[in-house]
């Protein structure tokens, strides 16, 4: 019994000379200490709204595990950790920092809201991941069946135009019906679009997400969070087609119908800051972004913005009560931006 102790005594000593063995070690004893307490073990998330956590909760421990296999949202700004949003009077705020990850300020960022049309962003980033920019689609009886107020250009039966040319009116005019268009044309069908577009906010971690149409128009059970939308265009941001179309002030194109006939539409940007209507903060540009806007939601915008030493930011705003108030708020954030160089 001896010999045995003495052996798994100099087994310990030999594990904790590395440092995977003083973390396997740590990570032994406060497993056995919460066990022994006939608490269940678990983590504080963060992110974890609707996770039930135990009396007996493990917090987490600081440690260097430089060489270790990085985490998956190591490179993520996460709920928690900014300071307070003084954006105004809205459902929610958030400024992060994209060189290091970080949120800078934020309010209510996991708390669950009607996103409007920002909702496009995820159709734009499914379209710009699996479509093809010079397909051709064509639009069904569905495309112009919505809400006669809705915002849209007109999509008949028949018409025909490339997927980059619906894109660009999604993003820059925000037009409902070419969302429809472009959810027909990926996948299988409309009802397979959707399914996408909740397993695409999942693979990227926006889990309090659930879309039911590709436009944003209001629905009940159609809702997603700040810090979501974060995840999403941060992700949208990664594709080069996708800066390129959120960045312009105006489009114009020609596309034809189902005798062939031209159809010319322009439409301006509904981003004030691109149009001019709008001025950012001195020493921050916009690159672009998108609007949204629902009596049930509000008013709402997400941008990508850069200050005078080239850092990048993602600020979203949801719920202003006009649009007014929404530039008002989205430049108190941006302000943050002057001067910021992280941690």
């Amino acid at each position: 019994m001896m010999r045995s102790f003495t052996a798994l005594a100099a087994g310990l000593r030999q594990l904790f000379r590395t440092e995977a063995g003083r973390i396997i070690c740590i990570m032994t004893l406060f497993s056995v200490a919460a066990a022994s307490t006939g608490c269940s073990r678990g983590y504080i998330s963060a992110y974890s709204d609707n996770l039930s956590r135990s009396s007996c909760s493990m917090t987490a421990v600081s440690a260097d595990f430089s060489g270790f296999t990085a985490l998956y949202a190591e490179d993520f700004a996460v709920p928690g950790e900014g300071g307070k949003a003084e954006a105004g009077d809205v459902f929610a705020a958030g400024l992060f920092d994209l060189q290091d990850g970080k949120t800078v300020v934020e309010e209510n960022l996991t708390k669950r809201l009607y996103p409007a049309s920002i909702t496009k962003i995820m159709t734009a980033l499914l379209a710009v991941k699996y479509g093809d920019m010079d397909e051709m689609l064509t639009a069904s009886a569905r495309v112009p069946e919505m809400e006669w107020e809705a915002q849209k250009i007109g999509i008949e039966k028949g018409d025909r135009m490339t997927m980059e040319q619906a894109l660009n009116y999604l993003l820059v005019y925000s037009a409902n019906d070419a969302a429809v268009l472009i959810a027909e044309n990926i996948g299988k069908d409309y009802d397979d679009f959707i399914r996408m577009m909740n397993e695409e906010a999942a693979r990227i971690g926006a889990t309090n997400t659930h879309f039911v149409n590709p436009h944003g128009l209001h629905d009940p059970e159609h809702y997603t969070t700040a810090y979501d939308l974060y995840l999403i265009f941060r992700e949208c941001l990664k594709y080069p087609e996708f800066r390129k179309l959120m960045h312009q002030d105006y489009y114009s194109t020609i596309f034809h119908d189902k005798d062939g006939n031209m159809r010319a539409i322009e439409v301006p940007s509904t981003d004030f800051y691109l149009l001019g209507t709008a001025s950012a903060p001195a020493g921050i540009s916009v690159a672009g972004g998108k609007t949204g806007t629902t009596d049930q939601a509000g008013n709402c915008l997400i941008i990508l913005s850069e200050n005078s030493d080239g850092r990048e930011f993602i600020s979203v705003i949801l719920g202003a009560t006009g649009y007014d108030e929404l530039y008002v708020c989205m430049n108190r954030l941006l302000r943050l931006e002057r001067g910021y160089r992280g941690e």
